[in-house]
């Protein structure tokens, strides 16, 4: 293609050449007279008008002549001087010099082979930028290309050493969320040891600073005893960050109650110096709920921080507060105060936010601590802490059946769990349960079929396997893992329940007998059955099943027997005159 039109653009010059070369204009430049007139011509012979009956010569010597036409005609060579001589009739005899130049004319052609030539020139260089930009595209598609592979091979080298050192949820989190993320409700909490400073005036320091360790290494124990994550240690500065890198409703209260033992380790600590002035040491805690930007740092050690507005103000807290006290925000104060007493002692600027309250946390409320003196909750408060662990625990298993539930559980679905966990709650409330069992109760209704998740067959076991997982991760103690696990089994089919809280989840669970949408529920059974391939796709046969069923069933409560006795008959009735048409 390239010497294709190099041979045009050739051809295109020579015809330019040719046409400029060929063609001449004769040019006469008269000196003297005035009388003369040029007549132009295309070639060299040269014709020159002269006034009437006027005689001429060009040369000097030469003989005059005379021309009807009044015209003088001569060839010339190009570039050439001569004289034209001229009597007038009255004798008079004039002398005009005549110069003849060649002028180059360019004709028609000539135009046309340029304008050929120039767009054939325009269009070669638009062709070679071309090119260039084709070739330079090229290249850096495949320097792309080589970069991608190897950042391809350093994520997958990456992932392989996360997988090594990080449980496979963490691993799954990372890969979806990336380094950083935001969260909307994170408690975070800075403690300072006041008279740390004062070590270097002291005759035993060593004893001290041992003793600061060991307050850092509680201080540890502590927060990871309530799912606080530890962000850093700076001097005898100390910061965690409740609700991170698992989100919950609860850290406001666990930072709150770590930060009150904290406190009163450091007051057993203090006691262990009897000389007044050795007693240096001293808490001020700092605590701020808000929203946090948080990330995890390195590879090998996977550390987080977090950073925001939230930050600064938990700092803030700290250095506003008092040697021996707990400082919280107005935010940490609405979501904690129907559990600690906490007194009121000012207001802090803070830049772009306005004045930030300000309370001191005091103690526990009397209701909530052992003898009523605010020191030491009881169990009325782990309750209400553990029904609040609870609605996280909710949330997360009706994720986990929205997202794995089989989609042919017409009527093992999510709703049906939502209605065996009101129902155990309406239930037990009438039997008057304690709350501790009632927590032991929703629970299990909570987990009574997430075994649909693993396999149809033997999902009561399967859904005690998923609980035994997850439910330690939301501090329950073994004892209540056992119950939720009898509980949970005990919906199995025929219900022989042996307590009266497997009665009421075992009416909570066929609730559904004793209402009036018991057809429509039942048809959805009947689909799920023959679906699982545990009954025919008769439904006549299934009315049978049902009508056997309902007559041998009976609801062990009292409240489920005067809710639903008298519909489930009714139900019953339906079913035989269904069979009779």
């Amino acid at each position: 293609m390239k010497i294709r039109l190099t041979s045009i653009l050739l051809l295109l010059l020579s015809v330019l050449t040719l046409q400029a070369s060929n063609k001449y204009k004769v040019l006469i430049e008269n000196h003297h007279s005035k009388n003369v007139k040029i007549v132009e011509t295309d070639s060299l012979w040269i014709k020159v008008q002269i006034p009437e009956n006027a005689l001429y010569r060009f040369h000097k010597d030469s003989q005059w002549q005379q021309n009807g036409s009044n015209m003088a005609g001569f060839y010339s060579a190009v570039n050439a001087d001569h004289i034209l001589y001229i009597k007038h009739p009255d004798g008079k005899i004039e002398e005009a010099r005549l110069i003849v130049k060649r002028q180059r004319v360019l004709s028609v052609w000539f135009w046309v082979s340029a304008s050929l030539f120039l767009l054939s020139l325009i269009w070669l260089i638009v062709r070679y930028f071309k090119y260039r930009f084709s070739v330079e595209r090229l290249d850096l598609e495949l320097r792309l290309q080589k970069t991608t592979e190897r950042m391809i091979e350093q994520r997958q080298s990456y992932e392989a050493k996360l997988a090594e050192r990080l449980p496979k949820e963490e691993v799954e989190e990372l890969k979806v969320q990336g380094k950083s993320k935001r969260y909307k409700m994170v408690t975070v909490l800075f403690s300072d040891v006041s008279g740390f400073s004062k070590l270097t005036s002291k005759d035993n320091p060593d004893k001290l600073v041992d003793d600061l360790d060991k307050f850092f290494y509680k201080f540890d124990q502590t927060v990871k005893k309530y799912n606080i994550q530890k962000i850093k240690t700076v001097g005898d500065t100390y910061m965690c960050a409740g609700g991170i890198p698992k989100k919950n409703r609860t850290n406001p209260i666990e930072v709150v109650l770590a930060a009150l033992e904290m406190q009163q380790y450091i007051d057993g600590l203090k006691s262990k110096y009897p000389d007044s002035e050795n007693r240096i040491w001293g808490l001020r805690i700092g605590i701020h709920t808000g929203p946090v930007f948080a990330g995890k740092e390195g590879l090998k050690k996977q550390s987080f921080d977090i950073w925001g507005e939230t930050v600064n103000i938990a700092s803030r807290m700290e250095s506003s507060g008092e040697i021996g006290k707990t400082n919280i925000s107005g935010n940490t104060y609405e979501l904690i105060r129907d559990y600690f007493i906490c007194n009121y002692h000012g207001k802090m600027p803070v830049k772009y936010r306005g004045d930030v309250d300000m309370y001191f946390i005091e103690g526990f409320r009397p209701n909530l601590s052992i003898n009523k003196q605010g020191f030491i909750p009881n169990e009325d408060f782990y309750i209400k802490l553990a029904f609040i662990r609870f609605d996280d625990l909710e949330e997360k298993v009706m994720d986990l059946l929205e997202r794995q539930l089989p989609d042919n559980l017409a009527y093992h679905n999510l709703k049906h769990t939502i209605d065996v966990v009101t129902q155990v709650e309406l239930i037990g409330r009438q039997e008057k349960i304690s709350e501790r069992d009632m927590l032991i109760l929703k629970t299990a209704a909570l987990f009574h079929d997430t075994g649909f998740t693993r396999g149809y067959k033997d999902h009561e076991l399967l859904g005690i396997q998923i609980a035994r997982e997850v439910l330690p991760r939301f501090h329950y103690n073994e004892e209540q893992i056992e119950a939720i696990s009898d509980l949970i089994y005990a919906t199995k089919l025929p219900p022989k329940p042996k307590n009266k809280l497997e009665m009421i989840i075992c009416d909570a669970d066929l609730d559904y007998l004793g209402r009036a949408d018991f057809i429509p529920v039942s048809e959805t059974l009947f689909r799920e059955l023959v679906e699982h391939k545990f009954i025919e796709d008769d439904y006549d046969k299934w009315n049978q099943i049902q009508i056997k069923f309902i007559e041998s069933h009976q609801y062990f409560t009292d409240t489920a027997k005067r809710l639903r006795d008298v519909n489930k008959k009714k139900q019953l009735e339906n079913i035989r005159k269904q069979l009779k048409k």
